[in-house]
């Protein structure tokens, strides 16, 4: 354990120094930067805040909506510590436009899976809502039908960075709505209560204030006109200043005692036929008993009406014709009548108040007239008590998502790795002494290679740890940790393996890639190759070329982070275990190089190069006792487990190695065994010798 302790202190120097040195911050992208990003016929426009969020321009230079990058106002650490910057385009209903990759570190896409993957995956995004509950997965049992979630695909053998990234997205753009886009709804919309009846006619609907009505005369238009061009434009204004210009009536009719109260009986059926093709949208009827008309004789049905707009907390509500025939009820006034409608799930509240502008046209010259307008405003509100306000389905969080996604396997695991603690703790004894203990060893190894490797994807890397270690120094979430349980189980338990054993739990029974190795050396037993193995003095100095690799990963944390995920390419694991050899052949070479080797070297990497096992042996320092047991004649004159240990683990001295111990259990078979035990074999010989 002494080198584990010299390498820790030195470690520890390093990293002090490196903290003293300045930090490179994150450089928030430019307008150049990010308008390669944006999608012709928008364009980007004046920076709204410090944050990296962007005006988004339309072609006629009218604001349509925000564009921004995550990493500015959700930086949260991906695997390799450094966040998913993801580029956004959101319209100024809330809905996606455009969602792509800017940059990112996480090491499945960088030379694993590749970026393709992921890209497709923000694809998705497009024309979604922020309003609507996203989550990464599949719906359970059921759980789909009917539900209020909307389900993304995720992206296999890349979980938990999918799930960061998505989390990424949410966060920023949550944090660009509520301090741009308050009138987007936060929480499901109101939707009318179709069991709430009221007895109502037309006249309940004026007294009630369930009806708006907004009266504007000629003389107020001329007034809104005065000291224009367009002032004498209208000769019927002109004459009758006093005569009704616009006799406007609002109605939303989305309740079904207001629609019958409002409309004739066809109409009436009509539209609730409508509202069960259609059931997010929320009618509102307008009635014109004045002059005005609600729309220009160019209007064309079933589109947004060119002379009414409307908003609602200083953002625009999308107004279209329902292309519905309008007869009203007996008592309703008689004029120009439009049903229109609008998407609840875009952010329109029926029960705050709205505000519906009204154009008021003017032409002024006969050739190429030009036009002139003038707003004519009217508020409305309809009282609660005709809705329902449902309770917002809240996402699980990304933690008990992955768990439930991850149910099955996570049980397969516990019940494994329970056992395996049982085995190598209380019954250590018995186990190492079973006739069948090495094809037993060999069987758990092929299910940590298969079920715990390839198919579970709990290959624990150097690269969570780098990405911890830059966590902790340059601040952020430690919530990454959370999006893979599987691979957290594992974290736990090797943990717990540095108390009870040192770094043997882990480096012995539960590295895949160690499996596979070992699989190796037994093919290469098989297939009679030659054995080659160094010197003890040339053992020892190749021991700490692993020290020396993670000291040099650490480093990089600090000299050139954007560099981690390329320098972590030092194990073979994502090769090997997380893409199952699916890679440019340089990647497939190198982790053949290594297997190759173990046939005729006992696990070479794990001995030598491995900069994870080299941080399973420093957290092995905290174990807490020695567990191995040994006998005054070990090392002197005995040196049976020295020589047996293909690990090099054993001193000349008969001293347990722990740093470099993989906990193979093979010394403790001699250790009990009375037919190998040189000690036992002595003492036996001299008791018959006695009798």
């Amino acid at each position: 354990m002494g080198g584990a302790n010299r390498f820790l202190v030195s470690c520890l120097l390093i990293c002090l120094a490196l903290l003293a040195s300045p930090r490179t911050a994150h450089a928030q992208l430019t307008k150049a930067d990010l308008t390669p990003f944006v999608t012709p016929p928008f364009s980007i426009g004046e920076p709204i805040n410090d944050k990296g969020v962007w005006e988004l321009l339309n072609s006629g230079g009218a604001l349509a909506g925000y564009v921004f990058e995550t990493e500015e106002m959700a930086p949260l650490p991906g695997f390799s510590g450094a966040p998913i910057n993801i580029f956004v385009m959101l319209d100024l209903n809330g809905t996606f436009i455009d969602v792509r990759l800017i940059s990112h570190n996480e090491p499945i896409f960088v030379s694993g899976l590749g970026e393709a993957p992921l890209r497709k995956f923000f694809e998705q995004y497009r024309g979604l809502s922020i309003n609507q509950s996203l989550v990464v997965g599949t719906p359970y049992g059921g759980a789909g039908d009917g539900s209020a979630l909307v389900y993304l695909d995720g992206v296999t053998k890349a979980t938990a960075s999918i799930r960061i990234a998505h989390e990424s997205i949410l966060a920023a753009t949550r944090a660009v709505a509520r301090e741009k886009m308050q009138g987007v709804a936060s929480a499901p919309p109101a939707y009318p209560n179709p069991d709430y009846s009221e007895d109502l006619d037309w006249d309940a609907l004026m007294a009630q204030g369930l009806v708006t009505r907004k009266t504007v005369l000629n003389s107020d238009v001329n007034a809104a006109f005065d000291g224009t061009i367009f002032a004498s434009d209208d000769p019927v204004a002109q004459a009758d200043p006093d005569g009704v210009y616009l006799d406007l009536y609002i109605v939303d009719i989305g309740a079904p005692s207001i629609a019958a109260a409002a409309l004739g009986p066809q109409t009436l059926r009509e539209l609730q036929a409508f509202q069960r093709i259609s059931s997010t949208d929320e009618p509102i009827l307008l009635i014109d008993a004045g002059r005005h008309g609600l729309v220009s004789p160019d209007f064309i049905r079933n589109t947004s009406p060119d002379w009414l707009s409307a908003e609602q907390d200083g953002l625009p509500i999308a107004l279209r014709d329902a292309d519905l025939f309008v007869t009203l009820s007996p008592q309703a006034p008689e004029g120009t009548a439009i049903i229109l409608r609008t998407d609840r799930r875009l952010g329109f509240d029926p029960t705050r108040e709205w505000t519906l502008n009204v154009q008021a046209i003017r032409e002024h010259g006969q050739f190429m007239p030009q036009i002139g307008q003038a707003t004519l405003a009217a508020t409305h509100v309809t009282p609660d008590r005709f809705y329902l306000r449902p309770v917002e389905q809240v996402p699980e969080s990304a933690f008990a998502g992955a768990i439930r996604n991850r149910q099955s396997d996570l049980i397969v695991l516990g019940v494994f790795l329970a056992g395996l603690l049982l085995i190598l703790g209380p019954g250590q004894k018995r186990f190492a002494a079973w006739a069948a203990f090495t094809p037993v060893r060999l069987g758990i190894l092929a299910f940590v290679l298969g079920f715990i490797g390839w198919w579970g994807q709990g290959q624990l890397s150097i690269v969570t740890v780098l990405g911890v270690i830059r966590t902790g120094v340059f601040g952020g979430s430690f919530n990454f940790l959370a999006y893979d349980p599987f691979g957290t189980l594992v974290w736990i338990v090797a943990i717990l393996g540095f108390v009870l054993w040192g770094r043997g739990l882990f480096c012995g029974w539960l590295c895949p890639f160690g499996a596979l190795q070992e699989f190796a050396h037994h093919l290469g037993r098989l297939l009679r190759l030659p054995q080659w193995e160094v010197s003890r003095a040339w053992d020892q100095r190749l021991k700490w070329i692993k020290y020396v690799l993670l000291a040099g990963l650490i480093a990089t944390i600090f000299i050139a982070p954007d560099s981690t995920d390329k320098v972590a390419e030092i194990e073979p694991f994502k090769t090997a275990i997380t893409v199952f050899f699916v890679r440019d052949w340089y990647y497939v070479l190198y982790a053949a190089f290594w297997l190759i080797l173990g046939m005729v070297t006992f696990k070479g990497f794990c001995r030598y190069v491995c900069p994870l096992g080299a941080f399973m042996a420093i957290g092995g320092m905290i174990r807490t006792r020695s567990w191995i047991p040994r006998r005054a004649d070990c090392g002197s004159p005995c040196q049976l487990c020295k020589v047996k240990c293909k690990y090099g683990a054993i001193k000349q001295t008969g001293e347990i190695q722990y740093d470099e111990c993989f906990q193979c259990l093979d010394c403790v078979t001699i250790h009990d065994d009375p037919a190998q035990c040189v000690p036992l074999i002595l003492a036996a010989r001299g008791k018959r010798k006695a009798a």
